[in-house]
């Protein structure tokens, strides 16, 4: 099914709008007709402005530019531009990258290794250890996003400040099936790259990495070439977004965590400036949540349908009472980062739950550090049009906005690929394939989806029949039944999310119905 893309939102604005933050929730906005040109082609869309409104680069898109997207941008006059793959970014200095920064630098050839019948073939590339600007989250991207890498891809870091490395870490190397879907406009826009799942690795300003191709065997006496263009990339996620300012004499408990308790405080009113971008990204929840709010707040069984009433008629009774959701402007997005225009599908039949791979080694006041990262490195180093799961959810079960769109709207993903039409996905932040994701997780998953798939009238115990865009495990144009409520490994031959959050879908099925009514 082919995308809606918004070209325009209810929202008129300059480069920003000084926005008081206790703005009453605004109407939805206004429904507005498909555009069959590809994302980036539209000159004026959401959260990009008027024209005359982005002459003029802010700071933070001065460092932007400084840091050479590789990711196409839309020129003024509609001309997708691709710049030739990026030189290290080292010219950044760390107060320019509060907001966020990617250092990408290629990798050299390897030393052959002293086992002679590994063969020449299997050195590899990798760099040695070497200093850096500190960061948090590293990947391997390549050229060609047809490309697979068949080998191993490790790294070893070393704590900002400190003296001595990690061990040798395993990074995963098959991530192309978290994609949009082949002959999809984003993925049709010349920008998109390989790359490996992204690893977070806390603040680090050392790293050493190495690639090593599969070995041959008797059966493949050539070993597989590794992708050209191989380059490690660092991300640094920036500084956390500040607390959220209150009105006078009103208490405020700032965009708090689940294990991370944060006490109310009484502020003076200050106005918020929110950008053109920030805007347009927050107008689309007006009817769940004021204007610039880092939090849409849960609301109860009863409150829920009546509240869908409105934004998704026909759902009762069956749906879920609304979770807590931080909404982009709560983990911190950098809105200048992601396509200017917004991407839909039709509607939400099936939720595909994912983990993101990137570990455990977090704790939940870092989770939005961790989706900044996953955010910067899936746009601006894998060339994607925004994050691409529909939500997050943390190990101590704080559930969080993904892709912007709006949570409630049938946005379209990039996370299953061949199964984003009509889907969301929901990746659970770190690595489950031999640990037991978080009881407090499994449960967020179940409350989002008895919420989300309420609004669309999926029952998260059903079946559904999907067409495959085309994947690994199913071809184009084929039709599958599914459970409503299914792991990538079901759209896709890939071992996500995890043998242990997979074990865990058919409790998350039962609870997710049960809070429906059903």
């Amino acid at each position: 099914m082919r995308a809606l893309l918004v070209t325009s939102v209810g929202v008129t604005c300059a480069a920003a709008l000084t926005l008081p933050l206790a703005a009453p929730a605004l109407s939805a906005p206004a429904a507005h007709s498909a555009s069959a040109r590809p994302p980036s082609l539209s000159p004026e869309s959401p959260g990009s402005g008027p024209p005359s409104a982005r002459t003029a680069p802010a700071p933070d898109e001065a460092n932007e530019a400084n840091e050479t997207n590789r990711r196409g941008e839309a020129s003024e006059g509609g001309v997708l531009e691709v710049p030739e793959a990026a030189p290290p970014r080292t010219g950044e200095t760390r107060a320019a990258a509060l907001a966020g920064s990617t250092q990408s630098l290629p990798l050299e050839p390897l030393a052959a290794p002293s086992d002679r019948a590994v063969g020449p073939a299997a050195s590899g590339q990798g760099l040695d250890r070497r200093t850096a600007r500190p960061f948090s989250l590293v990947g391997v991207v390549w050229d060609d996003a047809e490309a697979e890498l068949h080998g191993t891809v490790q790294v070893r870091t070393r704590a900002t400040g400190g003296t001595s490395w990690s061990d040798w870490q395993d990074v995963e190397t098959h991530n192309a099936e978290h994609a949009a879907d082949l002959g999809s406009a984003e993925r049709a826009s010349g920008a998109v790259r390989g790359a490996t799942a992204p690893l977070w690795v806390g603040d680090s300003d050392g790293v050493e990495v190495r690639v090593r191709p599969e070995a041959a065997d008797p059966q493949h006496p050539a070993a597989v070439p590794l992708p050209e263009g191989l380059r490690l990339e660092l991300v640094d996620p920036g500084a956390d977004p500040a607390p959220e300012p209150a009105p006078v004499g009103r208490t405020v408990t700032p965009a708090a965590f689940a294990g991370n308790p944060v006490p109310p405080t009484t502020t003076t009113a200050v106005p918020e400036v929110l950008t053109a971008e920030s805007a347009a990204t927050s107008a689309v929840n007006a009817d769940l949540a004021p204007l610039g709010a880092t939090v849409i707040p849960a609301l109860t069984k009863a409150e829920t349908e009546e509240e869908a009433a409105i934004v998704a008629a026909g759902a009762k009774p069956y749906i879920g009472p609304r979770p807590k959701i931080v909404t982009r402007k709560g983990w911190g997005a950098d809105e200048k980062l992601r396509e200017r225009n917004f991407a839909y599908t039709k509607s939400v039949k099936a939720a595909f739950v994912h983990h993101s791979a990137t570990g455990n080694n977090y704790t939940c006041k870092q989770a939005p550090s961790v989706l900044r990262s996953i955010y910067r490195y899936h746009v601006k180093s894998s060339g994607w049009r925004d994050f691409g799961y529909n939500f997050a959810v943390d190990k101590c079960g704080n559930i969080y906005e993904g892709r912007a769109g709006g949570v409630s709207k049938a946005v379209l993903g990039a996370h299953t690929l061949g199964f984003n039409t009509n889907t969301m996905g929901v990746a659970v932040l770190g690595t489950y394939s031999s640990t037991n994701p978080p009881a407090a997780a499994v449960t967020a998953v179940s409350k989002l989806t008895a919420w989300k798939l309420g609004l669309f009238g999926a029952n998260p115990k059903g079946k559904v029949t999907l067409v495959s865009g085309g994947s690994g495990k199913y071809s184009k144009g084929k039709k599958v039944k599914m459970n409503v409520i299914s792991g990538h490994r079901d759209g896709f031959a890939t071992e996500c999310p995890g043998a242990r959050l997979y074990k865990k879908l058919g409790k998350a099925r039962t609870s997710s119905a049960k809070l429906q009514g059903r």
